[in-house]
């Protein structure tokens, strides 16, 4: 039975993709400020690459290693990426619009002051997700593992969890609206449940977070 939404909670609006037939793509001339137009990359050992301020329209990621790619400042438009994995890929600043990422096992991965605008995040594991001062709008996480993820100062409008595990998230000078929590297999919030205003979660999940609440309010429950 599916979650009954609460009255004037907005669902996010997914990425509806539709990829043309791409072109094979070696990654061998991955540079700064490229411009990369329906290309696949799949099975590449995509490490250390850069990157950095590059544009990628209409095209897919498939089992590829990022350990350390270099992103920053990268535009991700209408791509889909899947079952791609490593630590430390750098996306700080980058602008995710229209994307899918599903399967991946990502670790450090650095979204700092990034802007994700219809997302979907479907299954797979991320460790110590770093979103510090970034901007999510109609964004979706589905059946993903979130260790550590961090949202200090970030803004989220129109963002869902649904069926995953959160774990230790931090909220800190987060601002939240139409952030839906109910669903969430799991949560954990490990700082700034005094920034969860703007967010609806369960009566579940309310007990489960009263100690840390009152605490927060710097109220005292004693028997």
């Amino acid at each position: 039975m599916a979650t009954k939404r609460a009255p004037g909670v907005r669902r996010p609006q997914l990425p509806q993709l539709s990829l043309p037939e791409p072109t094979p793509h070696d990654g061998s001339n991955l540079h700064p400020d490229g411009d990369h137009d329906t290309r696949s990359f799949t099975g590449l050992d995509l490490a250390a690459a850069d990157a950095t301020g590059s544009t990628f329209l209409d095209c897919s990621f498939e089992q590829c290693g990022l350990d350390g790619i270099r992103l920053r400042r990268a535009r991700l438009i209408d791509t889909r990426l899947t079952g791609v994995g490593g630590v430390g890929a750098d996306l700080a600043e980058a602008e995710l619009r229209d994307v899918e990422l599903a399967d991946a096992r990502l670790g450090g991965a650095q979204l700092h002051g990034a802007r994700l605008t219809r997302v979907l995040v479907r299954g797979g594991k991320l460790d110590f997700l770093n979103l510090r001062q970034a901007r999510l709008t109609d964004v979706l996480f589905e059946g993903c593992v979130l260790i550590e993820p961090d949202f200090a100062g970030a803004r989220l409008e129109r963002v869902a969890f649904r069926d995953c595990r959160v774990r230790g998230a931090d909220l800190r000078q987060a601002t939240l609206r139409d952030v839906d929590l109910r669903e969430a297999a799991e949560l954990e919030i490990s700082a700034g449940t005094d920034c969860l205003s703007g967010a609806v979660i369960s009566t579940a999940q309310l007990m489960d977070l009263a100690p840390a609440l009152a605490a927060a309010l710097g109220v005292r429950v004693e028997d």
